[in-house]
């Protein structure tokens, strides 16, 4: 019986299944969170600069907007107008640090940000470029290049142009 039972246990095969290792998917978002960081870094940026003009909408563009308008005393548009710039400050005091918050509460202030910046875009309220930081750096760089090829034009220049000495012992002989 040994000798069938061995027969028995040979003829059974051993199997591993390995499982395929899951296909790590990325979501198909145009830009990442790192992306959305720069493009709001660089808006920001502009406008502190001065290199971009944002037209917040007006209290007359507001009150158009809302036929309460006319029948309260106080221009509700007014207060309106100012709740737009202040809430743009909240934000930009969150995100530059200036105002405590969770790591969260800065991650929904970029992405609110970034929404204006759409929102501000696609009504043609933004006035001039926003410069990337990557070319402030390109042209400091090519700054760089240009300082060092002028420093070895001038090397080279004072090469060709200097006076040759000419060895006297040989011209006497």
């Amino acid at each position: 019986m040994s000798n069938e039972a061995n027969a028995a246990d040979k003829k059974i095969i051993s199997v591993r299944i390995k499982r395929k290792p899951e296909m790590k998917t990325e979501p198909s978002q145009l830009f990442s969170d790192k992306d959305i960081r720069r493009i709001v870094t660089e808006f920001v940026s502009s406008w502190i600069r001065g290199d971009i003009i944002i037209r917040f909408p007006t209290a007359v563009e507001l009150a158009k907007k809302n036929p309460l308008s006319i029948t309260f005393p106080i221009d509700p548009s007014v207060n309106a107008e100012l709740k737009i710039k202040e809430h743009y400050v909240e934000l930009l005091s969150i995100i530059a640090g200036i105002k405590p918050a969770s790591e969260n509460d800065q991650k929904k202030a970029i992405n609110e940000v970034f929404k204006m910046l759409l929102m501000f875009r696609s009504s043609n309220r933004i006035e001039g470029k926003i410069i990337s930081n990557d070319l402030q750096k390109r042209v400091e760089d090519l700054e760089k290049k240009l300082d060092a090829q002028t420093k070895l034009t001038e090397q080279i220049t004072g090469f060709l142009f200097t006076p040759k000495k000419t060895n006297k012992a040989k011209s006497s002989s």
